[in-house]
């Protein structure tokens, strides 16, 4: 049996699920989600604790089981605490803003790129003098707050020879060695 799947999901207090055939909706404090599961998985509710059950030992169902009961526990955590990533600008002049739902990033290039952020998300941007500019990504689908963080990745990857680019606040970046000095 799966362990992920066969994991029983424990509903924090001012959070509710609710299943309507293959939908299953959570409500919270931060806000509402909603997924549309495979008829096969059954999602029981029983007080507190949420229950994912496959009908066969099949390839198919084992995956899909752990599948829906990972993404039924994601939707809680998210209505619940919510999701964060952090990101750090390392280069000269790197500069990003925030103006409401629109990102100004200028990362060395020509112009500056304007990214313009999900309704679901809020975002900010923070300098602090003598420190890389962070930007902070939040919102209550897990997914999405990932999707988001790594488009701002692409935007600037992190170059191995000098380190410039975006990444995650705490990730390590392997560095190379240049050219030798010719002789």
């Amino acid at each position: 049996m799966s362990r992920i799947g066969k994991a029983p999901i424990s509903l924090p207090s001012g959070v509710s699920l609710s299943v309507d055939k293959t939908v299953v909706t959570v409500k919270g404090p931060k806000g509402e989600l909603k997924q549309e599961i495979h008829p096969d998985i059954k999602v029981s509710v029983e007080g507190d604790t949420v229950t994912c059950e496959r009908p066969t030992e099949q390839k198919r169902h084992k995956a899909m089981h752990g599948l829906y009961r990972s993404l039924i526990s994601n939707m809680v955590l998210g209505v619940s605490e919510g999701y964060k990533k952090e990101l750090e600008l390392v280069g000269v002049g790197y500069k990003a803003t925030a103006q409401g739902k629109v990102l100004e990033l200028n990362l060395g290039y020509s112009h500056s790129i304007y990214f313009a952020v999900p309704e679901e998300i809020s975002i900010a941007a923070e300098t602090a003098k003598g420190q890389n500019p962070k930007v902070t990504i939040e919102g209550i689908d897990k997914q999405l707050v990932g999707q988001v963080a790594a488009k701002l990745k692409s935007l600037r990857k992190v170059e191995p020879y000098k380190g410039k680019g975006i990444r995650f606040l705490g990730e390590q970046v392997r560095r190379k060695a240049g050219k030798t000095a010719a002789k």
